[in-house]
């Protein structure tokens, strides 16, 4: 958990992210590990590694190590507050947020000086935590508590992909981890609103966007209304739980495509909870051009302010195949 070491003696790769576990005191590893030590054995056959030469040759990472690992137990920030401190602990630690939402160097290590700034997990974007997000609407301290708690932000959208399934698990934690972590994850990003002017720039863009008329794409145009808009369109019916918000929704806002790509092809079959819906998934419905048109017409009607996506085809073709980044 600390050195990235087997016991058997070998090096373990950092996709075991020991990197982040380090930072974990003492204690909490030894509860850890008490904990797992009482659970009922099961059995299980690993996969063997099919890295090529030279990544397959462990001890290389003792190198590996030199250069970007450092085993050493979080240390509390003097200046900060309690609440603070214990959010980073969390964040950086066991939680090990950076993992996906830092962007890597070419030997796979997280970017030092680009901590949250963003980056590619499972063919899914991890989209930046800090001041560098794209969300029309900035996250402020309590949407990442409620987001974190619930699976769901009204100023965002919900959790879907490889996040769903952080959020279930997030659910053991208690309220006050929670907003430990929110206020960490919240002093990253100095552009954050109060709840009225949030609720007055989501009025804005909803307005604006619900108006508005895009020509470009007529295909696109008719696939959303035939298969998104019962679901998304603003003032519907609450027929099917959560209703996001696409003029709000921080993937149609992101400089990527990807994860509206993925959420259209796979939609969303294991919800954090159910209350907030399933979204059917449209790879079997839909072919390669049609998901190109109804990708690039969101992007244009609920994103007016961002440049249209480039390289859409070739980013359904690469998510449908299961290509990551």
């Amino acid at each position: 958990m600390r050195e990235g070491i087997h016991r058997d003696g070998r090096h373990l790769y950092p996709a075991f992210p020991y990197t982040h576990f380090a930072k974990t005191t003492d204690a909490d590893l030894q509860a850890l590990y008490a904990y797992l030590m009482a659970q009922t054995p099961v059995r299980a056959d690993n996969p063997k590694a099919a890295l090529a030469f030279p990544f397959n040759w462990r001890p290389l990472m003792a190198g590996w190590n030199a250069l970007f690992h450092e085993a050493k137990v979080f240390e509390a920030d003097p200046t900060r507050s309690t609440i603070w401190n214990r959010g980073a602990y969390l964040v950086e630690g066991l939680g090990h947020c950076g993992a996906c939402h830092s962007p890597r160097n070419a030997l796979g290590a997280e970017q030092a000086g680009a901590y949250l700034a963003g980056g590619f997990a499972e063919g899914w974007e991890a989209p930046p935590l800090t001041s560098l997000s794209r969300a029309p609407i900035p996250w402020s301290e309590d949407e990442l508590f409620h987001y974190l708690r619930t699976g769901e932000s009204r100023f965002h959208g919900v959790a879907a992909g490889p996040m769903a399934p952080v959020v279930k698990e997030l659910a053991a934690l208690p309220d006050r981890d929670i907003r430990a972590m929110a206020v960490y994850l919240g002093s990253f990003n100095e552009n954050a609103l109060g709840k009225p002017e949030q609720d007055m720039q989501a009025v804005i863009l909803e307005t604006l966007t619900r108006t508005r008329v895009v020509s470009a794409s007529a295909t696109g145009a008719r696939l959303y209304q035939g298969a998104c808009a019962v679901c998304h369109q603003v003032g519907g019916a609450p027929l099917f739980g959560s209703r996001p918000s696409l003029a709000l929704n921080s993937n149609l806002h992101s400089a990527v495509p990807e994860n509206l790509i993925q959420v259209i092809l796979h939609g969303i079959a294991s919800p954090v909870s159910s209350d907030l819906g399933y979204m059917p998934a449209f790879k079997d419905s839909m072919t390669d051009d049609q998901l190109t048109e109804l990708v690039s017409y969101l992007r244009q009607q609920f994103a007016p302010n961002q440049p249209a996506w480039t390289g859409v085809h070739a980013a359904v073709r690469q998510a449908r195949q299961g290509i990551s980044r």
